[in-house]
């Protein structure tokens, strides 16, 4: 298969392909304290197991997951499915959530040091590995002052042999500059798709050399949905974040249905995003990659179906320059 151009973590030497995948959705079922679900409804362990292990076999290797996803089950899962051929993948995590394991619970955020050894520590454990490739801050509005301590403590777990390279996942520029000036910071996770651009993050990425790590690139499964209305998105069911979205998700309503005015958005650039015979997911991937050369999107996916079809996306790399325009163009009217 084609790909797109591989892309290095900053300065760390690591390599990865042009896409990753997030592994949130393969975490199963968790919740916050008042009980509204913070998962992506029940999932096939076998299937994420075989999910992961058809990426590596289609050239992804850089996987992204968290602590707090399904409360450590995100990271169990992964570590089982990469067992055996962990010189063959890049992972990330993240800490800074604080979870009740027994009963999938998201309970608080703890950003103090001695909290991220923990995390850490618990997080090697999880993941059956000696050392995790990606480390990220996984609290989006920590205070600058604190963020400076993690940092470098972060720097220390370098030196320690127990991570390559760290991030802040945060859509704050201010925040990931802040966290760029570590030696070995070399991303930003961030949130980025065709429906919410984020230039100014885009343009602190190119200055300090950052891979732009793009979280929600398909915007929770609005841009892959396969047509328009009101409906819910077929992958939408039970407990499931989408049917209860919080705040932040601005993309659906309640009961999992696509707010009308951004599913309005994703019909009128449609055509352009599979023009070339790709699918909608597929074009707003290719998308990312042709904002910037430091974009690397980390879908969601719960089968190996929809590895085979983001993989696919290699295939075709970015859209044209006059495919960006006309869909900048669309938006704007």
């Amino acid at each position: 298969m084609e790909s797109t151009e591989s892309r290095t973590l900053g300065h760390s030497g690591i390599t990865v392909g042009a896409l990753g995948f997030g592994c949130w959705a393969i975490g199963g079922e968790w919740q916050d304290t008042v009980g509204n679900p913070l998962g992506w409804g029940t999932v096939d362990d076998e299937e994420s197991v075989a999910a992961i292990r058809r990426a590596i076999e289609l050239g992804v290797t850089f996987f992204d997951t968290a602590d707090a996803y399904g409360t450590g089950h995100s990271e169990r899962v992964l570590g089982r499915a990469v067992r055996g051929r962990r010189d063959e993948v890049v992972i990330a995590t993240k800490w800074g959530n604080v979870c009740d394991e027994a009963t999938k619970t998201l309970t608080g955020a703890d950003d103090t040091p001695a909290y991220a050894r923990r995390a850490l520590t618990a997080s090697l454990r999880r993941l059956d590995t000696d050392h995790i490739d990606l480390y990220q801050l996984h609290l989006s509005d920590t205070a600058l002052d604190r963020a400076a301590e993690l940092r470098d403590l972060c720097e220390e777990f370098v030196r320690e042999g127990l991570i390559r390279a760290y991030a802040w996942s945060t859509d704050d520029p201010e925040r990931a500059a802040l966290f760029a000036e570590g030696a070995h910071c070399a991303a930003v996770q961030h949130a980025c798709n065709v429906l919410q651009d984020a230039p100014e993050m885009l343009a602190l990425c190119a200055e300090r050399d950052l891979a732009s790590v793009n979280r929600s690139p398909l915007a929770m499964g609005l841009l892959a949905g396969r047509s328009g209305g009101g409906a819910r998105c077929a992958s939408v069911a039970g407990r499931d974040i989408r049917t209860v979205p919080p705040a932040w998700l601005r993309w659906f309503g309640k009961g999992g249905v696509p707010a009308p005015e951004w599913a309005a958005r994703v019909e009128s650039v449609r055509d352009v995003l599979t023009s070339d015979g790709r699918t909608l997911a597929q074009g707003a991937l290719a998308w990312l990659w042709a904002r910037s050369p430091h974009t690397v999107p980390i879908p969601g996916f719960r089968s190996v179906a929809q590895v085979e079809e983001n993989a696919g996306a290699l295939a075709y790399g970015p859209l044209r320059d006059g495919q960006l325009k006309e869909i900048r163009d669309l938006l704007a009217a």
